[in-house]
């Protein structure tokens, strides 16, 4: 938004006025890419700091934990002042998602029923992939608020934060959690609980097989290379790391850009529809200035 630009990165607000600009040089900014990366700069060390709080305090605290530090980032960016201020909020949030990331899958997955688990997996990809289109709509219609409409924007970002951490704070911990905390009584208590049945001696005595067997482990990651895993290992890098090589998460997060480069400042309707040589459906558009 023009607002932030002027109050934030007055240069790139004066490269962007100048029609004749390639618009990559608009945004070639060091202080906006900064912005830009240190959410996943963030997110990467706060992962590798929320793994072992997940495993020693439980998937609730780290919940918890990514949901307060969400909630102070977008208080943080709604309200700043500085560049300062800009950059500590966005390093917040990416806190706040390296937590998140590694706590709730993991707590869906042990909380879930068996044939439930998949399931509610995918729909945590389905929620983030919503949360990115609801951003965009939350961007546009904020725009129009000129010049304090991007506070807006990102103060929103607060409620989902609420409802993390207050969702975490009323939510039991994971029987998994429990047994391998050593609390055995409570997990099986919880998982009688959510199971909504006393008879779940099968499951219980699986988790508490399983834990034993984990802590038994010695040397875990030097397991990970052992012969017999390392299908499961390139496969488990390789899947994500496509995923990323794509490049699909430089068009999210910098789709407003990429749109605006493309001209969507402009209408454009159906003009004609035709057929090439080759049978291929064409769809030519007809543009013209939005009068606006």
């Amino acid at each position: 938004m023009d607002g932030f630009l002027q109050k934030f990165f007055r240069g790139v607000y004066e490269k962007k006025q100048r029609a004749h600009e390639n618009n990559y040089c608009k945004f070639n900014d060091q202080g906006l890419s900064a912005f830009t990366s240190s959410l996943y700069l963030a997110g990467l060390v706060a992962s590798l700091v929320a793994s072992p709080v997940t495993r020693i305090y439980g998937r609730r605290t780290s919940i918890i934990c990514g949901g307060s530090s969400f909630l102070v980032g977008a208080i943080l960016n709604a309200t700043s002042i500085n560049l300062a201020m800009l950059l500590m909020g966005r390093i917040m949030l990416g806190v706040g998602i390296g937590f998140g990331n590694q706590a709730v899958p993991l707590y869906l997955s042990e909380m879930a029923p068996t044939h439930l688990r998949g399931a509610l997996n995918m729909m945590f990809q389905l929620a983030t992939t919503s949360g990115v289109f609801t951003a965009n709509m939350v961007n546009y219609g904020t725009q129009k608020l000129k010049p304090w409409g991007w506070r807006l924007s990102l103060g929103l970002a607060a409620g989902p934060a609420v409802l993390m951490t207050v969702g975490g704070i009323a939510l039991s911990e994971t029987p998994n959690s429990l047994i391998e905390r050593g609390m055995r009584d409570k997990g099986r208590k919880v998982l009688e609980k959510i199971r909504g049945t006393k008879n779940v001696d099968a499951e219980f005595e699986d988790m508490v097989d399983a834990s034993e067997l984990a802590n038994s482990i010695k040397h875990p990651f030097r397991n990970i290379l052992v012969k017999r895993n390392r299908p499961q290992l390139v496969m488990a890098i390789l899947l994500p790391a496509f995923q990323i090589l794509t490049g699909i998460n430089s068009i999210l997060f910098y789709a407003p850009v990429l749109f605006e480069s493309m001209g969507f400042g402009r209408k454009c309707f159906p003009l004609l529809l035709s057929c090439d040589r080759s049978g291929s459906l064409l769809l030519y558009l007809h543009c013209y200035r939005n009068s606006r």
